[in-house]
């Protein structure tokens, strides 16, 4: 995991960092953009014993999982979800690392122009949690996550930002081509659960389910806050979670897509 994110101590000052999914294009370590990336990988305590990964997925909704996940030892999320009001008691509240795609930052807020502060609200609600961001996916990516980086630190707020390392990203997207999962894109909630597996002894799945209906055949919502489908051709799910499944079956992780048990 010496890879996992961008750090001081992997790249230093004079380095060129290659893009992951623009590999000719490259962009040179100035002090300017070293003194962004931490001393070292952050995460020196793993393996955390009981992780959570929390899918987006509708199953989630009157799951009552919330006091569940948030008993876990270190709980990953995807994508800034709503964790506030009604969904805290599906999804739980409990942050450690968020990732955040960088179209998040320029649609809904604005490219943190007009909405800075609600920005700095939300991502309050996740406490002292990690965020990481693609920076170096694409160069398109770099300047918005920058963006990101530069509004914490200016706001003086808990959250730290974490940029993904490339070199980890490409070997990711090889290991899983390796397995059948040719798309575009990795979907960022694969790459959190690799990251787990990783990072963790145990790795409990929720809100994993990438299909219209629950296997009663009730209909559920793409995501647990709304129904909004990803983009055709961008992510190959069903073969992302047939390669779930697989790992679920070999006890490598725990896919819960059930109610939890009230205690």
């Amino acid at each position: 995991m010496q890879y996992f994110v961008v750090s001081q101590n992997n790249t230093p000052v004079g380095t060129n960092l290659s893009y992951e999914a623009e590999s000719t294009k490259q962009i040179p370590i100035r002090e300017n953009i070293f003194h962004m990336f931490p001393v070292s990988q952050p995460f020196v305590g793993y393996p955390y014993n009981q992780c959570a990964v929390v899918g987006n997925g509708g199953i989630l909704n009157k799951s009552l999982c919330g006091a569940e996940i948030d008993k876990s030892d270190f709980v990953f999320r995807c994508n800034l979800p709503p964790i506030t009001g009604n969904a805290r008691k599906d999804v739980g509240s409990k942050t450690n690392l968020v990732t955040v795609n960088p179209s998040i930052i320029t649609l809904k807020y604005m490219n943190l122009a007009e909405k800075k502060e609600k920005f700095l609200k939300d991502i309050s609600n996740y406490g002292d949690t990690f965020l990481l961001l693609p920076a170096f996916s694409f160069r398109i990516n770099t300047g918005v996550s920058f963006k990101v980086y530069q509004t914490l630190k200016k706001s003086k707020v808990r959250q730290k930002v974490l940029f993904f390392h490339p070199r980890y990203l490409r070997r990711l997207a090889s290991f899983w081509k390796t397995k059948g999962v040719t798309a575009y894109r990795l979907s960022t909630g694969l790459m959190i659960a690799s990251v787990a597996i990783e990072l963790c002894e145990n790795v409990k799945l929720y809100g994993f389910w990438p299909f219209s209906k629950t296997v009663e055949e009730i209909p559920v919502s793409h995501h647990y806050y709304d129904n909004k489908l990803p983009k055709r051709g961008f992510h190959q799910m069903p073969k992302e979670y047939s390669q779930m499944l697989q790992l679920h079956m070999r006890g490598v992780l725990k896919l819960h897509f059930d109610k939890c048990e009230i205690p």
